[in-house]
């Protein structure tokens, strides 16, 4: 209370300085106002009739209180309030006195549905239900009171079941200091009843997948005049029809063409075209829908691959396996969690007695926090080190005050016990603001009578080697905009061993408000944050209306002083703009985006810019960018531009309107489009500081709104549970969110894939164990692999499951005969399945390799760039052939990978014809291909094949960073098609590649490569030259796409490779696309690498023939593989 008042001290003070009279005279008018203001302005008050869970004496109608409710209570207050009435009123006293007001809650009505009034600190006159009742003008509002409801044991049991699903209990609340978990459970129930209602089943049950973007030039030329072949199979008969690419696939062309048939087919003659649909053989994969032939991406896929499109006839399925549980909650208010403005909260001109909760803005001192200390069970290996710790406030990557304590000798338990007072007000915090707290340790300084104290002055001096320990971040605002208050003991997380240098380094896991659930052993830090007698809250505005006079000049005076731009300053702010993403800001740069923001929010694109420009610790400028973003509708209006909505979602960016603003670009995303970037959103929550986010709900909506969307997020977000400490809790909260909305027939898929997945996971890791040190696989070992799979499979393995890379492909059962394990460190196991869908054309099975001990998330990172590259590629009608074949991480450091039929590695070729000394045979590899070949004319096609796919991998593993590879980790197809494998491996070893090591090369471009192009020594030829004009079309193409890259590759690495967050590492990527460069140089620096390669290509040889050799020494009977 004493600071409270001395705040309000604060505030008054500036009263002081007037005559006396002139204070007096205020004085009697604040009174007048607070006399009137309480006698009842319809803002004030509002009259609420509560319907009671108590019955009348004597009756059997509910009773019911009628209450005056202060607008500016809170809904705690008012639930009090309401029961003192109770009891003083002595309604049924057995109940009123025996519970407290907790006992029950608040539910209203609302367009036939019931809401719950679910936070306790909202500000009554900020809810929903006060919008609603003015809305349909009623003077009295009504709510229920009823007894907070148990869950059922049916629920309790489904809550196990996700939780099963989820990896994870997300009902565990034992790690939080806030219930903002259990808060966002709540709040997506809405928007999953939204997308639910407008769910359309039909379309959902059968999820066609399908594309709005033009047919490419490409595939076009394979098509002979519109005109496509479809074979559609009807039981065992089959018929092959002529279509245009422009019909759609209904089905009346198909039934006018077989009128005189329908018997022969066995097409009932009641039946119409209605009540068929076409499904692709052996896949779950409908043509369903009024789009184009064309449009379907299995059509694409198998005009590309040159295939026929085979389709069988067959009944729709059933809607009804796609019901969803019903749930016990109610929806929770739309405004849970929402401040009012700073004129309803503010505590000016208010009577001391009517006060409840204190706006932010009022509170004018500087923001302090009292570190009390730090514990650790154990100390870490440390000798003769001195601790301090170093407090920051930041909003997104922006430092808005930093302070530290003194230097003390580390022990198992150290006390500081002060305070740090931040240069930074209360009133200015932002939303968002995390206070980082960081332990450091440094080197006692080596003088011979040293203080403790003597640190100090060097630790700003950096004299020390100072080295980051532990961190943790606290959320200074929460969830519901709540200033924190009190103590919290915060359990911190360990800096990672290996990395020395990368307490520079930004990454993902840095960012977690989360603690550290390890609690037994972890670092804790105590510390304590003012308190207040009342809640302190963060307003979500002020109204403009009220204090026309300071804002509205501003904003007037300012677009008058902003309406015409100097010439010169036009270019240079023509230059900031257009900047790569990467680019650095000058202070004078951002000085000259915040003076002429009005013209900044006519242009998108210097958006990301000016919100870097802001002073986020300053209110004024924060409330000055909400309103301009309010207000412009350039954003709005202009095209989607995906590089620059995800730019927007990246951690420089904190603010939730920024943040929403992202997304309502994304909404106009296909689904396609989602599904391409769906791993990097899924990553660019980390991102979020609260878990209920645009991000998150817009993620929610897509994957309920489509099976394929959904998939792939449920796979996503496991994976990141199962392996992200960091992040579980978040993204535990967003599966179980739309595992309740997807369905049971989605649910049994998923139960069937985890069961799989668990089973096999479990067979990976006893069979590494068995086989641990030596490389080689004896026939023993096999034998007992397939001895457990025998076993698995005879007790109760799922008959079949959805293919979690490919969840159109069903597998059934293994064909134990054909499973081993793998020659190679990890020891993965190479597993093979029958198809489980009959009406499947192929005889291959379905190869799935299990491999434990990667962290395959970083593989399925850099497949999905490299899809997102094939995209852009293809927009510019070139296909470079790439293979980005399945990838699912399905576990800790564990997961699948497709097995691609008929390929094998470079190693492979070259051990299998002259054992170690292959590596220098420039031949092997044609000779290879034309073995495989049948015809000239099909070697001829192989060999356009490997042109293109080696091209399209040397520019995509260039632009990555990934060029220089092992013979072991690039395969090929026996039909020419090149592809580069096994992409966590090369990450681990990135940092001897990047230029440091003299032999690096660009890419992998090897003398048997080219000798495959016709070409040897400095000599060219008509493929070579091919092969070079694909590299730079590539090459180009993506450099159009420059911003979007780097955002990707930026995000990559800060979510995905920890290892490497440092700001050379991000850096690569702009040397390696030429940024700033004109497209001719950019042409000759593509060439150059070339060039590189060729020079250097007999050295890549040397390395990978000391590779073989190396691999023969350790008895790697690589053929085995």
């Amino acid at each position: 209370y004493e600071i409270f008042k001395q705040d309000h001290r604060i505030m008054m003070n500036n009263y002081d300085d007037e005559p006396k009279f002139q204070r007096e005279e205020i004085r009697r008018r604040r009174r007048k106002k607070a006399i009137t203001s309480s006698s009842g302005t319809s803002m004030d008050q509002i009259t609420v009739e509560f319907i009671l869970p108590t019955v009348a004496r004597g009756g059997n109608s509910p009773d019911s209180l009628q209450l005056e409710v202060a607008g500016n209570w809170t809904v705690e207050q008012v639930k009090a309030q309401l029961w003192l009435k109770a009891v003083t009123s002595n309604l049924c006293p057995d109940f009123y006195q025996r519970f407290s007001p907790d006992h029950c809650i608040l539910l209203y009505q609302k367009k036939g549905n019931l809401y719950e009034i679910y936070d306790k600190h909202q500000v009554f006159q900020t809810l929903d239900c006060i919008r609603y009742w003015r809305a349909l003008k009623k003077d009295v509002g009504r709510i229920q009171l009823v007894p907070r409801p148990q869950p059922s044991d049916e629920s309790l049991h489904y809550q196990r079941y996700l939780n099963y699903l989820i990896g994870y209990d997300v009902t565990d609340v034992s790690n939080v200091h806030d219930d903002e978990l259990e808060f966002t459970r709540r709040k997506l129930l809405t928007p999953r009843r939204i997308e639910l209602s407008d769910r359309d089943p039909k379309l959902y049950s059968m999820d066609p997948w399908v594309t709005r973007k033009p047919l490419p030039e490409h595939l076009l030329s394979k098509v002979s005049n519109g005109h496509i072949l479809v074979v559609i199979h009807i039981a065992t008969a089959s018929q092959t029809i002529k279509v245009s690419i422009d019909d759609t696939p209904v089905l009346a062309s198909f039934f006018t063409k077989t009128a005189n048939k329908r018997v022969l087919l066995g097409i009932p003659e009641n039946m119409c075209e209605t009540d068929y649909v076409l499904r692709v053989c052996g896949r779950e994969e409908y043509l369903y829908g009024d789009k184009p032939l064309q449009n379907f991406n299995w059509i694409r896929q198998c005009l590309k691959n040159g295939e026929e499109i085979h389709l069988v006839l067959e009944t729709p399925p059933d809607p009804n396996q796609d019901l969803v549980q019903k749930e016990d909650w109610a929806q929770v208010d739309d405004c849970t969690g929402v401040a009012g403005t700073h004129e309803q909260l503010t505590i000016d001109e208010k009577d001391h007695e009517r006060v409840f909760t204190v706006s932010m803005w009022d509170c004018n001192r500087k923001f302090r926090v009292k570190v009390l200390g730090i514990d650790i069970p154990s100390l870490p290996k440390v000798p003769e080190f001195i601790v301090f710790i170093e407090a920051s406030i930041f909003h997104g990557q922006q430092l808005l005050a930093q302070e530290r304590t003194t230097s003390k000798t580390f022990n198992e338990e150290v006390l500081w016990n002060s305070w740090l007072e931040f240069n930074i007000k209360i009133k200015d915090l932002p939303k968002g603001a995390r206070l980082n707290l960081q332990v450091v340790c440094g080197k006692q300084p080596q003088t011979p009578n040293s203080k403790v104290n003597s640190f100090q002055d060097n630790a700003g001096g950096g004299k020390t080697k100072s080295r980051l320990l532990y961190y943790v971040n606290l959320l200074l605002i929460d969830h519901r905009s709540l200033l924190r208050q009190g103590e919290f003991i915060l359990h911190m997380w360990k800096m990672p061993e290996k990395s020395e240098e990368s307490s520079s380094s930004i990454n993902a896991d840095k960012l977690t408000s989360a603690t550290n659930p390890d609690k037994a052993s972890s670092m804790a830090i105590a510390i304590l944050l003012d308190k207040y007698c009342y809640p302190v809250v963060l307003p979500k505005s002020r109204d403009v209306s009220r204090d026309v006079p300071a804002g509205a000049e501003e904003a007037e005076g300012g677009e008058r002083g902003q309406r015409e731009m100097p010439n010169h300053l036009k270019k240079q702010f023509a230059a900031i703009v257009a900047t790569d993403p990467l680019h650095p800001l000058s202070p004078e740069d951002k000085e000259l985006l915040w003076h002429f923001r009005q013209e900044c929010m006519r242009d998108p694109r210097a958006y990301p810019k000016l919100l870097s420009s802001v002073r986020w610790g300053k209110q004024e400028d924060v409330l000055t960018t909400h309103h301009l973003l309010e207000r412009s509708s350039a954003w709005d209006s202009s095209g989607l531009d995906v590089g620059l909505a995800m730019q927007m979602l990246d951690c420089h960016y904190s603010d939730a309107q920024v943040r929403s603003m992202a997304v309502r670009k994304l909404e106009t995303l296909e689904d396609d489009d989602v599904l391409r970037y769906l791993l990097q959103l899924v990553q660019a929550v980390k991102f979020e500081p609260y878990h209920d986010s645009a991000l998150v709900r817009f993620l929610l909506k897509r994957a309920l709104r489509s099976k394929r969307i959904g998939h792939f997020l449920f796979w996503f977000l496991r994976s990141e549970i199962a392996q992200s400490m960091h992040y579980q809790q978040r993204y535990a909260v967003l599966l179980e969110a739309y595992l309740r909305g997807c369905g049971e027939a989605m649910l049994q898929d998923y139960k069937k894939q985890v069961e799989m997945t668990e089973a096999l996971q479990k067979v990976t890791r006893e069979m590494k164990t068995m086989s641990a040190d030596k490389y080689d696989v004896t026939a023993q070992v096999v034998f007992q692999l397939r001895q457990k799979l025998e076993t698995l499979q005879l007790s109760g393995l799922p008959e079949s499951f959805r293919v979690p890379y490919d969840p159109g492909l069903r597998a059934g059962g293994l064909m134990i005969e054909q499973c081993k394990v793998m020659a190679s460190k990890k020891k993965p196991l190479w597993l093979q399945f029958k198809r489980a869908d009959p009406t499947t054309l192929s005889k291959d099975p379905i190869g799935i390799i299990f491999k434990d001990g990667d962290d395959l998330r970083q593989d399925m990172l850099i497949l999905q760039i490299l899809l997102i590259m094939e995209s852009i590629w293809e927009t510019e009608s070139l296909d470079l052939c790439l293979l980005p074949y399945g990838c699912i991480s399905t576990g800790n450091r564990i997961g699948m990978i497709e097995i691609v039929k008929d390929a094998t590695t470079i190693a492979n070729i070259q051990q299998s014809v002259v054992g170690s000394t292959g590596a220098f045979k420039d031949e092997i590899l044609y000779q290879w291909l034309r073995d495989k070949c049948i015809s000239e004319d099909k070697f001829q096609q192989a060999v356009e094949r490997f042109l293109f796919s080696c091209g399209g991998y040397c520019v995509a593993t260039y632009v990555l960073g990934i060029g220089d590879r092992h013979n072991d980790n690039i395969m090929i197809t026996e039909s020419g098609n090149l592809f580069h494998i096994d992409f966590g491996h090369i990450l681990g070893n990135y940092k001897s590649f990047m230029g440091i090591s003299k032999e690096w090369v660009p890419f992998v471009l090897t003398p048997d490569f080219l000798y495959v192009m016709g070409t040897s020594g400095k000599k060219s030829s008509p493929h070579f030259q091919k092969f070079q004009d694909v590299c730079v079309k590539a090459y180009l193409a993506l450099r159009h796409h420059t911003n979007l890259l780097i955002i990707l590759f930026s995000m990559m690495l800060m979510t995905g490779m920890p290892q490497l967050t440092s700001k050379e590492d991000i850096e690569y990527i702009r040397e390696a696309l030429t940024v700033g460069r004109v497209e001719d140089e950019a042409q000759r620096h593509l060439l150059d690498q070339i060039e590189i390669c060729r020079e250097k290509g007999w050295m890549v040889q040397i390395n990978w023939f000391v590779h073989l050799v190396l691999g023969i020494k350790q008895g790697v009977e690589k053929r085995s593989t």
